[in-house]
């Protein structure tokens, strides 16, 4: 993938993501959360640089020049964190849908 193409593919999330998050609907706002968590990845991804000639980032000869491995490292707290988020956001969502169906009764004597 090009870099213009990587930019413009993580502005478009991004701007999706943000767009279904500021919506007034509780589904819209976990699918723009999932969107933002995708920009921020491939964001991360494209900090990394071109890894195209470069070693693993692995012991290997002294005049090879590794990759960075702290992109990745990040990429993968990134998407742990995002699946944690979702859970989350996917339990809130349900717990407001049943209390909108079975309101909680009144302890009042009215």
């Amino acid at each position: 993938m090009d870099q213009f193409e990587s930019v413009l593919a993580v502005g478009a999330l991004f701007g999706a993501g943000l767009w279904f998050l500021l919506d007034g609907r509780a589904l819209r706002a976990v699918i723009g959360v999932i969107l933002l968590s995708n920009a921020t990845n491939l964001f991360l991804l494209m900090s990394s640089g071109d890894p195209s000639g470069r070693a693993p980032p692995i012991l290997g000869p002294a005049n090879v020049d590794p990759v960075d491995p702290l992109p990745q490292a990040l990429i993968l707290t990134a998407i742990v964190i995002g699946f944690g988020v979702l859970a989350f956001l996917v339990v809130l969502l349900a717990r407001n849908v049943e209390d909108e169906r079975h309101p909680p009764e009144s302890s009042h004597g009215g």
